[in-house]
């Protein structure tokens, strides 16, 4: 092991954007580094350095592009940031863009994180979101046997966890579905209703469009010509693109769901109309038959049926009850009233 380690903590200046930055050998932590000290480790055999750094400035990207020999272009994509999630391979490095959804209020922050991956190095660039990644490190750090194979390793342990964080968002997405379609069939807040299942539309895209690129990205870490840093864990990717399918597959349900949920919504807003208009035709059918018999007997003429008769008052008033009454009893029995 290279003497002269100093700053055991890896301290950075400016608000903690280093998060670490650790040397593993053999599957085992060595040391917390400074960054000035990586290219003592980098080129070490059977070690690697993982440095994870947090909405970090362009000239400490270049930093880490100076230390890693990092492609410009993935340099590039993370410095600009809000990627489509992707896996582009670099002569014999790998560039990773993952999409980190967090719920903020009622509302979906999406953050990302962008993972550059060598033979000795992995560098995890976390930007827009809080939560990081210090379960996976743990759980690396448990698993010695596994964090042998290298940087690969961590590169899939980061990978699992951020589509594993994906289904309890779908999970909870589901449970709000589920209790707007209770709404639906209780004939509650109609225009709410459908203002609820929108943003569940809006929110599921979100999630849609995180995890359907990285379906084909992961495929190519375990079928056909596999990366060479990739070899040997195979199955652990598939393990992945295993989640994800089944992830892709539910959004997929859900999304269906929405759109019946929605065609449903609009059915009976429309059945509500017409029950309605029903309504209120039998209310005006009921007001026009007395209106006409008046408008009848309004009108100036000297020879009218029973105008002079001391029973034709009555008469009229009787008749016009009778056929309400009458056509009250029609509209009931048709359930228009």
């Amino acid at each position: 092991m290279p003497r002269g380690i100093s700053n055991p903590r890896g301290v950075c200046e400016r608000h903690n954007v280093l998060i670490n930055c650790v040397v593993y050998q053999n599957g085992r932590k060595l040391a917390d580094i400074p960054v000035d000290q990586i290219h003592l480790f980098v080129n070490e055999p059977d070690c690697f350095v993982w440095v994870a750094l947090k909405d970090p400035e362009p000239s400490e990207l270049e930093a880490m592009q100076s230390e890693f020999a990092l492609h410009e272009l993935a340099v590039e994509d993370a410095r600009q940031g809000h990627q489509r999630p992707k896996i582009e391979e670099y002569g014999q490095s790998l560039f990773v863009v993952l999409h980190m959804i967090e719920v903020a209020g009622d509302e979906l922050n999406v953050g990302e994180v962008d993972i550059f991956v060598g033979r000795n190095y992995v560098l995890s660039v976390r930007s827009r979101a809080e939560r990081g990644f210090v379960d996976v490190r743990a759980r690396c750090e448990g698993e010695p046997e596994l964090l042998q194979h290298g940087a690969a390793y961590v590169l899939y342990a980061l990978t699992d966890a951020v589509v594993d964080r994906y289904f309890p968002l779908l999970d909870s997405l589901e449970t709000q579905l589920e209790s707007v379609e209770e709404r639906i069939f209780a004939n509650q807040a109609v225009r709410a209703n459908i203002e609820a299942l929108y943003e569940l539309k809006q929110k599921l895209m979100i999630l849609k469009h995180a995890a359907e690129p990285l379906l084909d990205a992961t495929s190519k870490l375990f079928g056909g010509r596999v990366p060479a840093i990739c070899l040997g864990l195979q199955d652990y990717f598939r393990d992945v693109y295993d989640h994800l399918l089944r992830l892709n597959q539910s959004i997929d349900s859900m999304r269906d769901m929405l759109t019946t949920a929605i065609s449903v919504n609009l059915s009976l807003i429309t059945l509500q109309e017409s029950e309605v208009t029903k309504r209120l035709a039998a209310y005006a059918a009921l007001v026009a038959v007395p209106t006409m018999i008046v408008g009848v007997y309004g009108m100036n003429f000297d020879y009218m049926p029973e105008l002079r008769s001391p029973w034709g008052y009555p008469v009229t008033l009787a008749v016009m009850a009778a056929i309400d009454a009458y056509l009250f009893y029609r509209f009931r029995k048709a359930k228009w009233l």
